[in-house]
């Protein structure tokens, strides 16, 4: 089937690049973790692989203060950093289109300065069954309520849909990101 065949061949060329990515972050000792639609759909996808719906992207948290030592261990790996709009990208050689770079957000950081919260630190990641580490579930709740921007919120839902969202985590929220929270599972 066509269509299975993009998917498939989408979904594992996002893997090619987090592999590499990871690999070369690693390699120089660098710490990391998934965010973003990506890290969404490998959780949804541990517990319902229905549900998980693909990004086009990798998005990753990263400390900025090593920035520099970043930019050198990935090139290497066919990656080139670009700031483009007030974006910090590593873009890949492999696709240089900007859509399909890796996106990179700074721990203990805003990504837009009028957010609520900042990036959680890179504390416990988990390892995937792909070998990379990924944001907990609780830090992906907290960024995507903190960006609230459509596809976070549905982000949101998948996670719920998928029981990934426990009431202790839900606790654990600030109250402005608990009442995003119900606003989310009331649009359903």
């Amino acid at each position: 089937m066509l269509v299975n065949t993009l998917f498939e061949n989408k979904v594992e060329q996002l893997y090619d690049v987090t592999v590499r990515l990871a690999s070369a972050l690693e390699g120089a000792g660098i710490s990391y973790q998934i965010v973003g639609g990506l890290a969404v759909f490998l959780h949804v996808d541990q517990v319902d692989p229905l549900g998980a719906r693909l990004t086009r992207d990798v998005d990753i948290t990263v400390d900025r203060a090593r920035l520099d030592e970043i930019v050198a261990a990935v090139e290497p790996a066919g990656f080139r950093y670009r700031h483009i709009a007030g974006v910090d990208i590593l873009v890949d050689a492999n696709e240089p289109a900007a859509r399909s770079a890796v996106h990179m957000v700074f721990a203990h950081e805003k990504v837009r300065p009028e957010e609520i919260d900042s990036v959680p630190g890179i504390s416990k990641p988990e390892r995937s069954s792909r070998g990379y580490w990924i944001a907990p579930v609780a830090d992906l709740v907290r960024m995507k309520l903190t960006g609230f921007r459509l596809k976070d919120r549905v982000h949101i839902q998948d996670l719920d849909s998928a029981r990934l969202i426990t009431a202790e985590m839900e606790a654990s929220l600030p109250e402005a990101l608990r009442a995003r929270l119900q606003e989310v599972r009331a649009a359903r």
